[in-house]
C-alpha cells in the first residue's frame, strides 16, 4: 500500500524502529511530521493490548488491523540505475522506446514498494525522464540524478571536460558522476588504473562545486580514492580495494563511502538472476571477497557509510533491502546498517535536516511494518512485513 502525501495521517501508540520499550503518537500533515511524542500515561488501555490506533482519511488500510506496528524512515538508495532495463547496454538499445518507458516506470514502482522513498540515480536517468514518469505513471519516488557519467572516453583534457560538464548541467542534474576507474568490464590487473589524469579529476570536481553540483565517484580503489579525499567529493562508490590508510584520510576529509556490496555477490553467481559470463562473474567474486575488509577499514576509521545497491535490471529492482543483509554480513551492526540507509544516507545527499528521521518538521517519508524491522532475519522477511509506504513527495516536488 502506497500512501501519497496524505493530508492527515496519525498513529497512536506505534513503535519507532530502533527505539526499544517505547511507543509514540505520530501525526503527519501535508507531507511533514507535525507530532512525534512518546505515548503518555493516559494510554493504559493501549498498553494492555499494544494495539496502535490509526487515524486518517482512510483507515481501511492493512496498517489499521489490530496488531503491533513499527515505523521507520523511508529507505534512501544512494546508488541505483532506474533507467536501465538490461545489464548489457546494447540489449537496452534494441528495445522499443515505449517498452523502455514502461519498464522504467515499473522500476520506480518496485523500488518504492520495497520501502525506498528516495533514490540517487547514478547515471543514465535525466530529469526529463523523471518528469515523464511522474506525470504519466504517477510514481511518487523522489529521485536525484546525475544524468550522464564522465568516463574514459572523456579523458581528453579540461576543455573537453568543461563542455561535457555544461551538457550535464543543462539536463538539470544535481550530481556529477566520475567513472574514475574501470569496473566489471575491466581486467583485474587494470581495474584500479585511473581513467583520468589527476589534473582532469581535480578539474571536474572543482568545476562541479563552482556550479553548485555535488560529486560521486565510481572507483574500485587505488589513487583515485586519494584524489577523492583531496578534492572533497560527497561520496565514493564501490571502493572494494580501499586500504586502511586511505580510510583514515577519507574520514578526515569527510568523504562518505557507498559500498554497493550486494550487487557483487549477485553478479558472482554465473547461474544467478543476472546470468553473466563466467569471466565477469569471476571478477565480481574477487570484488565481493575484498569488500568485507574495505568496509571494516571504513567502519574503524569512522567514515560515514551510505546504503546503495547499484541495481539496474527488472530482476533486481524491488529487492533493494538485500543490501542490508550484506552490510550486516560484512560486520555492520543492525543499527549501523539502518543508519546507512536512513539518517546517514540523508546526510550524504545534503538533506540531513529534513530526511532520514522520524522527527517533527521532517518530510514524512516512512515505512509501516507489522513486525520490528530491526529484528528481521533477512530481507525477504523484512519486505514481507511492509504494511504501507508513505511518501511526502507531491508532483511539484518531483519534477
Amino acid at each position: 500500500m502506497i500512501l501519497k502525501q496524505p493530508a492527515f495521517q496519525a498513529y497512536k501508540g506505534i513503535h519507532i524502529a530502533g527505539i526499544e520499550g517505547k511507543r509514540f503518537d505520530i501525526e503527519m500533515r501535508d507531507g511533514r511530521f507535525t507530532l512525534v511524542v512518546e505515548a503518555g500515561p493516559d494510554r493504559e488501555a493501549l498498553e494492555r493490548t499494544d494495539v496502535p490506533e490509526v487515524v486518517g482519511q482512510d483507515t481501511s488500510h492493512p496498517e489499521a488491523s489490530p496488531q503491533k506496528l513499527w515505523i521507520s524512515p523511508g529507505i534512501i538508495d544512494l546508488h541505483t540505475h532506474l533507467a536501465w532495463t538490461d545489464f548489457d547496454h546494447d540489449d537496452q538499445l534494441a528495445r522499443d522506446g515505449r517498452e523502455v518507458e514502461k519498464m522504467q516506470a515499473e522500476a520506480l514502482a518496485a523500488t518504492l514498494r520495497t520501502g525506498v522513498t528516495t533514490a540517487r540515480d547514478a547515471g543514465g536517468l535525466p530529469p526529463e525522464t523523471i518528469r515523464l514518469l511522474v506525470q504519466h505513471y504517477q510514481q511518487p519516488l523522489r529521485v536525484e540524478t546525475s544524468s550522464a557519467m564522465l568516463g574514459a572516453a572523456d579523458a581528453k583534457g579540461t576543455r573537453h571536460l568543461e563542455k561535457r560538464l555544461a551538457e550535464v548541467y543543462a539536463t538539470g542534474a544535481g550530481w556529477v558522476k566520475i567513472m574514475a576507474t574501470g569496473g566489471l568490464g575491466a581486467p583485474a590487473e587494470k581495474v584500479i588504473e585511473p581513467n583520468f589524469s589527476e589534473e582532469e579529476f581535480a578539474f571536474i570536481v572543482r568545476h562541479a562545486h563552482e556550479h553548485g553540483k555535488k560529486v560521486l565517484v565510481h572507483t574500485w580503489g587505488g589513487v583515485t580514492i586519494d584524489w577523492s579525499a583531496q578534492a572533497g567529493v560527497a561520496s565514493f562508490e564501490h571502493g572494494m580495494f580501499l586500504t586502511r590508510d586511505q580510510a583514515g584520510r577519507l574520514a578526515e576529509a569527510g568523504v562518505a563511502y557507498v559500498p554497493t556490496a550486494s550487487i557483487y555477490q549477485i553478479a558472482a553467481d554465473p547461474k544467478g538472476v543476472l546470468g553473466l559470463p563466467p569471466v565477469i562473474s569471476e571478477r565480481a567474486a574477487r570484488a565481493a571477497d575484498a569488500h568485507a575488509a574495505a568496509i571494516g577499514y571504513a567502519r574503524e576509521a569512522g567514515v560515514r557509510l551510505g546504503f546503495g545497491t547499484d541495481y539496474a535490471t527488472p530482476a533486481l529492482h524491488g529487492y533493494n533491502l538485500q543490501e542490508l543483509d550484506t552490510l550486516i554480513g560484512y560486520g555492520l551492526s543492525r543499527a549501523a546498517a539502518w543508519r546507512s540507509a536512513t539518517e546517514d544516507a540523508a546526510v550524504i545527499l545534503g538533506k540531513g535536516h529534513e530526511l532520514g528521521r522520524i522527527a517533527e518538521g521532517y518530510l514524512a517519508d516512512a515505512v509501516i511494518y507489522t513486525a520490528d524491522p530491526h529484528q528481521a532475519r533477512n530481507a525477504d522477511e523484512l519486505r514481507g512485513s511492509i504494511a504501507a509506504v508513505i511518501t511526502a513527495a507531491k508532483e511539484s516536488d518531483l519534477i
